[in-house]
């Protein structure tokens, strides 16, 4: 990957509905060369998609919470379980396990927190292997996911 692979990334996260010619003359590029790259990047999945960016409140999903999940159980059946059973869950949105403790960070995107006292107690309590759950509730977004800093992330 080069100074131009990393130029792409860049543009592309911060308007993945560039048009390709407009794309490549941002780059330095002809338009053919530039798709090529592009479908280089999708094909080696450098680029694993594409979406809109949404306002939550607009979509009826303005209350926000992180929650931490310690397990009581981590044997394979039980964590692969919970893991299956997250991310079938509209509400969560990102899901990551973590080293140490706790064992996962859930983000949760809902209508209120109603909905989110629903949510934890009706289904995350009950997930299985699930020994504790911590709320973090938001209180405003600070900074919005700018995309991966490409630039300094990758060396040539």
């Amino acid at each position: 990957m080069d100074r131009i692979d990393r130029q792409i990334l860049s543009e592309l996260q911060r308007d993945g509905r560039l048009s390709n010619a407009e794309l490549a003359e941002r780059v330095g590029l002809t338009p053919s060369p530039c798709l090529r790259r592009v479908n280089r990047l999708e094909q080696d999945g450098v680029i694993r998609g594409y979406r809109a960016r949404l306002d939550p409140a607009a979509v009826g999903r303005g209350f926000q919470a992180f929650v931490s999940v310690v397990m009581a159980k981590e044997d394979r059946p039980t964590v692969a379980e919970f893991e299956q059973r997250i991310a079938e869950l509209p509400e969560v949105v990102e899901a990551m396990r973590l080293f140490g403790d706790p064992d996962y960070l859930l983000r949760i995107a809902v209508a209120d927190i109603a909905a989110y006292e629903r949510l934890h107690t009706d289904t995350l309590s009950l997930l299985p292997g699930v020994a504790r759950l911590t709320s973090h509730l938001t209180m405003k977004q600070v900074k919005e996911d700018a995309g991966l800093p490409v630039e300094t992330a990758i060396t040539p």
